[in-house]
């Protein structure tokens, strides 16, 4: 009976302090809830545009410009620009809503921080067409002075929001995607240049040194820099890869257990060491080394 009565007491004790914690926990959860909305409430913001549809800016890179249409970013001067959406959406996120560091209150006129001449504009249009200029001044420490349109307010900004505008057009564009390939999982080339064919067998023993040479050339391609972004049918001739021009490449290979097919055109050379290629339906005209190309239809140098 004593034993009972004592397991009773523990199982009391116990849910005692269970209801203390889970009453804690409530409480500190509301107090973190708290600390959060005061933390936002005092946050100063340059902007605060609901919805940004285009930007434009010079930060040092050349003048750039993206623009949405429905729920995509584009290019403005060239609409067929693989553009990678990650960019213009980060934009976006930080300068639609973009946060000082601080307001200068009773500052000094808009020269004496650069503003009267800034450095960099960054203009801003929401969806119904208002269009917001950012004005970048001078710089100090690791922020810059800046004022919206003609308000003369003047802020501070970390310096850092800039990162998100300084990318090449290289850095923004969504390449296509290339296999991994290697004289382990490549089965069979083929190339084909005008009437003539050659065929490198990974089952053929004779082609063993062959296969090592072209998969060594294969496994080096990488898509990262770009000679025309969108070329179009009438551009190809320039670029040797219009189809009576063009030598074609296709190997198979193998991927996950199964056999996968490549097709790589390989045009002109372009005078400065490289070679213009095209993977198959895509619009990108690519800069590979002669090397490698070499590589790939096992040509010695």
């Amino acid at each position: 009976m004593k034993k009972k009565k004592g397991l009773i007491i523990l199982l009391a004790v116990f849910i005692v302090l269970l209801l203390v914690y889970f009453a804690l926990q409530s409480f500190n959860k509301k107090q973190e809830e708290k600390e959060t909305e005061k933390e936002a409430s005092e946050k100063i913001y340059v902007t605060d545009i609901e919805e940004v549809s285009s930007i434009r800016y010079n930060v040092g890179q050349g003048d750039f410009a993206f623009e949405k249409d429905g729920d995509t970013w584009y290019y403005s001067t060239d609409k067929e620009f693989p553009l990678m959406q990650s960019y213009p959406e980060q934009m976006a996120s930080t300068f639609g809503n973009l946060e000082a560091l601080r307001k200068l209150e009773n500052g000094d006129s808009l020269e004496d921080y650069g503003l009267d001449e800034p450095v960099y504009t960054v203009e801003l249009t929401d969806s119904d067409g208002n269009t917001t200029a950012v004005y970048f001044g001078n710089e100090t420490q690791d922020a810059y002075y800046v004022t919206v349109n003609d308000t003369e307010d003047v802020y501070t900004v970390n310096s850092s929001v800039l990162a998100d505008l300084e990318y090449t057009l290289d850095d923004m564009a969504q390449f296509d995607d290339y296999p991994n390939i290697g004289s382990g999982n490549l089965k069979k080339e083929t190339i084909t240049q005008g009437e003539e064919t050659t065929v490198y067998d990974a089952e053929n023993e004779d082609d063993a040194e062959n296969i090592a040479a072209v998969a060594g050339g294969l496994g080096a391609v990488s898509l990262d820099t770009a000679a025309d972004y969108s070329a179009e049918d009438a551009d190809l001739p320039q670029y040797g890869l219009d189809e009576a021009s063009r030598i074609t490449v296709e190997a198979v290979y193998t991927q996950d257990g199964e056999e996968e097919l490549l097709t790589l055109y390989i045009g002109k050379k372009d005078g400065d060491g490289n070679r213009y290629v095209m993977i198959q339906d895509s619009r990108i005209v690519y800069l590979i080394t002669d090397e490698i190309c070499n590589n790939i239809l096992n040509i010695e140098e």
